[in-house]
């Protein structure tokens, strides 16, 4: 895969608009077509919200969480790398939650992992000098 794009962000409140700015700018700029654009700002809007909520583990997130993004791509599929950080957390070890029985019975929230998986074709994690790397692979939908 070659490299496309790459930018450094700090986790703040005006993070997850930002990073999906970028990502809508390069999508543009790439002819993508839009299936593929929800998805990929669909896993990573949830990601980012994630780190912003849970960066710092059981405290607020500490001064300079910070998340870097780089997309890289070839004919047929995107990779979108994600790193951040934070505390150590490898989402691909956990179950998806299970979906809630009835309307009175669902609660809000936790279905995440879910909507990675169910619009990438792959999730990778690893943990390298002090810093969670996610890449979360699709594939490029075809224009119609």
């Amino acid at each position: 895969m070659r490299p496309l794009a790459e930018i450094s962000l700090p986790v703040n409140t005006e993070l997850v608009a930002r990073a999906l700015k970028w990502l809508q700018s390069i999508a543009g700029q790439q002819g993508w077509p839009g299936r593929t654009l929800f998805k990929l700002q669909l896993c990573l809007d949830e990601t980012l919200t994630n780190i912003a909520m849970y960066g710092g583990g059981d405290r607020p997130p500490p001064e300079g969480l910070q998340v870097k993004l780089r997309l890289l791509q070839d004919d047929a599929r995107l990779a979108l790398e994600v790193a951040d950080n934070g505390v150590a957390f490898d989402p691909t070890a956990r179950a998806s939650r299970s979906l809630d029985s009835s309307l009175e019975d669902a609660r809000v929230g936790g279905h995440g992992l879910r909507l990675l998986r169910h619009y990438l074709e792959d999730i990778r994690y690893e943990r390298r000098d002090g810093w969670n790397r996610l890449t979360l692979l699709a594939v490029r939908d075809d224009p119609a």
